[in-house]
C-alpha cells in the first residue's frame, strides 16, 4: 500500500554538509517541496531516511515573508522535530540554491519555526552526494 503523500513526486536531495568531498561530511536529506505534507508524513519520512536530520523546505509564513524570509525549513530527526540545528540549516540552503532558489538579497534568509536565520554565501560549496 502506497501512502497518499507518495502519490506525488517531490524533489529530494541528499547533501554532505561541512565538506566538498562526497561521503565525508554530515549527511542530510532535504525534501525541496514539502507543501501539503502533514507533520506525521514529515516524521514518517524522516524515520525512513534514518539520518540524524531530514529537512523539509516550505514557503515562508506571512510573517516570515514580511521579515524577508526566502523559504522556511522544518527539521526532523527519526524521533521528532527540532527547532534549530546547524548542519540542516546550511545543507538545506545549499540544496535550495542548487535547485534554483533565488534569494531576495545577497544573504539567504531562512525561517526556522519562529526564528529567522541569515546564511551567508561562501566560496567553498557543500557537496551533493552523488546520485542525488
Amino acid at each position: 500500500m502506497t501512502p497518499a503523500y507518495v502519490s506525488r513526486q517531490r524533489p529530494f536531495m541528499t547533501v554532505d554538509v561541512f565538506t566538498a568531498r562526497p561521503y565525508l561530511g554530515n549527511p542530510l536529506a532535504v525534501v525541496l517541496d514539502a507543501t501539503g505534507l502533514t507533520d506525521a508524513q514529515m516524521q514518517s519520512f524522516a524515520a525512513w531516511t534514518n539520518l540524524s536530520e531530514t529537512t523539509f523546505v516550505l514557503p515562508p509564513t506571512e510573517a516570515g515573508r514580511a521579515a524577508g524570509a526566502d523559504y522556511r525549513v522544518r527539521i526532523f530527526t527519526p524521533g521528532g522535530e527540532m527547532p534549530f540545528a546547524g548542519h540542516p540549516t546550511l545543507g538545506s540552503c545549499h540544496a535550495w540554491l542548487a535547485q534554483g532558489g533565488v534569494p531576495q538579497q545577497a544573504q539567504r534568509i531562512v525561517e526556522l519555526q519562529a526564528e529567522l536565520v541569515s546564511v551567508k554565501a561562501q566560496e567553498q560549496p557543500l557537496a551533493p552526494t552523488e546520485g542525488s
